[in-house]
């Protein structure tokens, strides 16, 4: 099989594709009667990837494989397309899923904890209805509270690899110090002031 006939039955079978596929998946279905190894249908991606750096899509890969979707500079105007608006999540929600993308495996309690209010029940409910929030186990104290993570369609759908390409929380400048204040009360009067005598 010639390199282009590959990457030309790669291409297809990702355009198609509803969900993200693997070397592995691509192998072991539209490849399969060729028997092409691992490493050589990586460098296919590569190549297609780098083949439509400049163009209107781009071959992105995701958490749970590679697929295309709408490049960054053209996609306000592809959604065009769509006279119907995207779903507008409220700050609360947006909040919730931070904290449980940050700082998984967490509980509700640990949530509202952090947060200093509720959570609606609703508002976990949308975050596991849309895939992107699930209980992975209980938590070892009284009650046995549900632990919740992201999944891989959270990753997905934000266009992430990992949790580790998740951006850097922005804290405020004085944020640290605040936070060994509170831990370390010596760290406190260590960083006040000295009056000058």
């Amino acid at each position: 099989m010639s390199n282009t006939q590959l990457q030309q039955i790669i291409e297809a079978a990702l355009f198609v594709a509803e969900q993200p596929m693997t070397p592995t998946a691509l192998r072991e279905s539209v490849l399969s009667p060729f028997s092409v190894p691992l490493p050589r249908i990586r460098e296919a991606l590569d190549a297609i990837m780098q083949d439509y750096e400049t163009r209107g899509v781009h071959l992105v890969e995701v958490a749970s494989g590679y697929h295309f979707q709408t490049a960054p500079a053209v996609s306000e105007y592809v959604a065009l397309l769509w006279t119907e608006k995207a779903p507008r999540y409220s700050r609360a929600t947006l909040e919730t899923l931070s904290l449980i993308a940050y700082r998984q495996p967490i509980t509700r309690a640990e949530i509202e904890q952090v947060r200093g209010v509720s959570v609606s029940t609703q508002i976990m409910k949308t975050l596991q209805e849309r895939g992107w929030v699930k209980i992975i186990g209980h938590k070892e104290v009284p009650g046995r509270p549900a632990l919740y993570a992201t999944t891989p369609v959270f990753l997905d759908y934000f266009g992430l690899k990992s949790l580790s390409e998740l951006p850097e929380l922005a804290l405020p400048d004085n944020a640290r110090e605040q936070a060994l204040a509170a831990e370390y009360p010596l760290f406190a009067d260590a960083n006040k002031p000295q009056a000058d005598s």
